[in-house]
């Protein structure tokens, strides 16, 4: 296959299998983003800031809250665990308030932040040299100790985590005014 992602000649069936993974990561990825997405179509700011539930979540909340976590991620891809820092009592706070939208968040903001941090994700995606590339996990009470994630964890850890929000946006949604991601 000439030319494909940069390269020249006939491809091994290894690198073939390699693209067609990364591919079904990023089409994975943009599936469920795009449930993500579908769920907040048309609100208001109020709409995308009011919780329907008895937890804290709110639409505009779920966006803001799956980027950051992407981006952490993608950080901890590019640098290792000090991007993800220390699980101290800051690292809580700020883990809480990725659920809420700011008084000078726009939902509009919170998406354009959403698919910056997707569009730098699918670069990663297609520009590691190997998805097995690994660093260890920081220290905190929810990581095995010594445990080592590779590009491939994480970007799974990244489709499973956008899922859950993706259903838990779909609950919120439904319970706000009956709309629907699907159906």
């Amino acid at each position: 296959m000439a030319g494909f992602a940069g390269h020249d000649g006939d491809m091994t069936s290894e690198s073939q299998n390699e693209q067609a993974e990364r591919a079904d990561l990023i089409d994975a990825l943009a599936t469920h983003r795009n449930f993500l997405r579908r769920t907040v179509r048309d609100l208001t700011r109020e709409q995308a800031t009011q919780r329907t539930t008895v937890s804290e979540l709110c639409l505009g909340g779920l966006i803001k809250h799956t980027a950051r976590m992407e981006e952490r991620w993608d950080n901890f891809i590019e640098q290792g665990p000090t991007a993800i820092g220390a699980a101290d009592a800051a690292a809580y706070e700020t883990h809480a308030a990725s659920f809420r939208v700011a008084d000078d968040e726009t939902l509009a903001d919170l998406l354009a932040h959403y698919d910056k941090v997707a569009r730098r994700t699918e670069d990663l995606v297609t520009t590691l040299p190997s998805l097995d590339v690994s660093h260890p996990l920081p220290p905190a009470p929810w990581f095995a100790p010594g445990a080592r994630w590779s590009a491939r964890r994480v970007l799974l850890h990244i489709l499973a985590e956008t899922a859950q929000h993706a259903g838990h946006a779909d609950i919120v949604r439904e319970s706000l005014d009956g709309a629907k991601t699907m159906g």
